[in-house]
């Protein structure tokens, strides 16, 4: 009997083995573990961060066995902030934290196979910046993966466990290896909670989690804390007593967190207080808080996305409340800009902000978490939907000028700039939902490290760090260039399926996932619905923000303002966004806007078809439990492009009054039972 006892256990014991051995369930990341030689490891200077750096070495190398390599403090003048140079047999920074960088892109280059001697790198930004939409409840606006890492995870929403301590450096890891070094820790429609005493002592916590990988920590704040948790009767940023009552405020918080990086700020936006609700500027607002945070090294990421309920084109709102005030915020004020005019949408041109502000720095603000483009249920790389962003021209100083030049201190020559991303990470085992989701955390880091970056740059690196084994790297070249495909296709894909040639913010109401180019509702603003960004009509479909309509267009330089006014020389990729175009207009291939309308749905939906057959040609190339999980949202996104294609080109139909070309699929939904399917939350 002892005898069998033993042989079951020895048995499950195997099994369990094989398992953990033969699982993938995406928690590692582009971080998983390979099998690294000895190395010998000197440095010139300790500390919690260097002797990170040394453990990440000897844990990840894959160089000459027994190699020596020194890390060394530098004053190197070629190596600026926390970039770092590699060298045969060292690592170069003039700071700690330069080491670490230094050290994850060693062992990025490593396993890689590329060359890495006398290579220096310096970042493209000196604060890049995840933005947590955490709730305090443990719940994430506009978040796709699970609930928060940081809140709401014990009753009270403030217990520390091993296991979130654990987390909390887990995440550090990671976002040190991509460049990563700060976070903002709750959502930008702040609690005021946040900065009561219980609350701020788990911030603590957290940054001394997060500190050794370089990462400092952030806070939203609710700009009417003085009255709601201060007793104060007003939150007037130039009274007296509320200019103190924020002083005093950041001193409790620099005592508890030395390195604490500063507030993040969304005032008299989407019903959130500000400085305008007592008659002041957003100038008063920034400033008041700037002076607190200014003997700390603090600063204010001052959000710039505003619009009031107006008649007024809501993409126009922005720079005309903002372009009066450049030059009269404090210098530890920086605009937090979204990349767009608009709000996060598949394709937007660029904020006319980048271009427009000269004496203020502007930080560009992306959406890693996929709020209008399919959440986590849907393949879409975002790297290339930054990259066009990042190389689009303003003609700020004429060409050239484009909006990385504007944003990383290249035309002001400031070292004060920054990046941030709205986080898509939550408490799901892989983080981010979707496997491919990580690709899009991974790549806002690598680009906010150096936005010259290309994508299928990219792309390649994360294929092949968070699929392949070390000897799987040349004997799945197809693999990696299948799926590097796929993923440079994606975003394309997703604007054809969703809103081609300009379309935009025809989402349903509320969770943004699906069409809803009918949402009309009096009872609410008309910036909140479908109809006023379309405008499609018997006559034609677009918003007209020409100089005839709306002059958007003449927010932006240089030959760019008569080129998007012109319906001629627009980019055909914004043609909707600027135009209120006839369904007959005849396009640059020939065909007319009714047709290529359809052509393009029809397309987007034949893209994300084959995106499913070429992913199950994979089968085998890597774990099945990734490979099964990535098969599975790609038969949801196949779907759901259905409806997108179906929904929009039925409803818009009934404007144009002419038949869905015969060349094309034929719609296999009928508009009634969409117009159902969509209003659901189920439906996300």
């Amino acid at each position: 009997m002892a005898n069998i006892k033993r042989i079951i256990i020895v048995a499950l014991l195997m099994i369990s083995q094989a398992s953990i051995l033969k699982a993938e369930d995406g928690h590692a990341l582009w971080l998983r573990n390979h099998s690294a030689v000895k190395v010998n490891i000197s440095s010139t200077v300790r500390s919690a961060t260097v002797d990170l750096a040394i453990a990440e070495l000897k844990k990840g190398w894959l160089g000459k066995e027994n190699m020596y390599i020194k890390l060394n403090l530098s004053k190197n003048p070629s190596i600026k902030g926390d970039g770092f140079q590699l060298e045969e047999s060292a690592i170069n920074a003039r700071t700690e934290l330069g080491l670490l960088y230094g050290t994850y892109e060693l062992l990025r280059r490593q396993y890689l196979n590329l060359p890495q001697r006398n290579f220096i790198s310096n970042p493209s930004y000196s604060r890049r910046i995840l933005n947590h939409w955490d709730n305090l409840d443990g719940s994430i606006e506009r978040g796709y993966a699970g609930s928060s890492i940081f809140w709401g995870n014990a009753a009270n929403g403030l217990d520390i466990t091993n296991q979130d301590q654990e987390k909390w450096k887990a995440y550090a890891r990671a976002n040190a290896s991509i460049g990563i070094n700060g976070a903002v820790l709750n959502n930008v429609n702040a609690s005021v909670k946040i900065l009561s005493p219980a609350y701020l002592e788990k911030v603590k916590a957290i940054a001394e989690s997060l500190r050794p990988y370089g990462i400092k920590t952030y806070l939203s704040v609710n700009f009417s804390s003085p009255v709601l948790i201060g007793k104060l009767k007003k939150a007037d940023p130039l009274d007296p007593q509320v200019k103190q009552w924020w002083k005093n405020k950041a001193a409790e918080i620099y005592k508890l967190i030395p390195d604490f990086g500063g507030f993040l700020v969304k005032a008299n936006s989407e019903g959130q207080p500000g400085p305008q609700d007592y008659g002041r500027t957003h100038v008063d607002g920034a400033n008041m808080l700037a002076d607190a945070l200014a003997p700390f090294n603090g600063i204010v990421m001052w959000r710039a996305f505003v619009y009031n309920p107006s008649p007024e084109d809501r993409t126009k709102q922005a720079y005309k409340e903002f372009l009066p005030l450049d030059g009269a915020f404090k210098k530890n004020v920086i605009l937090q800009v979204k990349n767009g005019p608009l709000d996060f949408q598949p394709r937007e041109p660029f904020s006319p902000l980048f271009g427009g502000m000269s004496k203020t720095p502007v930080m560009p603000e992306f959406q890693i978490t996929q709020e209008y483009l399919g959440a986590s249920k849907q393949l879409v790389f975002l790297s290339t939907l930054w990259e066009e962003c990042l190389n689009s021209d303003t003609y700020k100083n004429g060409k050239g000028s484009t909006v990385a030049a504007c944003t990383d201190g290249t035309l002001s020559k400031t070292d004060f700039t920054a990046i941030a991303g709205v986080a898509n990470i939550g408490n799901d085992v892989n983080w981010t939902g979707h496997t491919f989701a990580q690709a899009n955390w991974y790549a806002f880091g690598r680009l906010a490290w150096n936005n010259k970056l290309e994508s299928k740059t990219i792309a390649e690196e994360w294929i092949k760090q968070t699929f392949l084994d070390d000897k799987e790297k040349k004997t799945n070249a197809n693999f990696v260039k299948t799926t590097q495909e796929i993923m440079l296709e994606s975003r394309e894909a997703a604007v054809n399926y969703m809103m081609p040639l300009g379309l935009h913010h025809i989402f349903a109401e509320g969770h943004h996932y699906g069409p809803a180019p009918w949402f009309s509702n009096d009872k609410i603003r008309a910036d909140w619905t479908s109809v006023y960004y379309h405008k499609a009509d018997t006559l034609g479909i677009g918003f007209d923000r020409t100089r005839s309509g709306s002059d958007a267009v003449d927010q932006y330089h240089e030959p760019l303002s008569s080129t998007f006014n012109n319906l001629s020389s627009c980019p055909e990729m914004y043609l909707l966004w600027f135009h209120h175009v006839p369904w007959s207009y005849r396009l640059k291939n020939g065909k007319d806007l009714w047709t290529e309308l359809c052509i393009r749905y029809d397309h987007g939906v034949q893209q994300v078809r084959s995106f499913q057959k070429d992913w199950d040609k994979m089968k085998g190339a890597i774990d099945s439990e990734r490979f099964a999980e990535v098969q599975s949202k790609l038969r949801t996104q196949s779907r759901d492009a259905q409806i997108w294609k179906d929904a929009c080109l039925l409803y818009f139909q009934q404007f144009s009054k002419r038949e869905i070309p015969f060349e094309i699929e034929r719609p296999v939904h009928d508009l009634q039972s969409l117009k159902e399917l969509t209003k659901s939350r189920d439906y996300e």
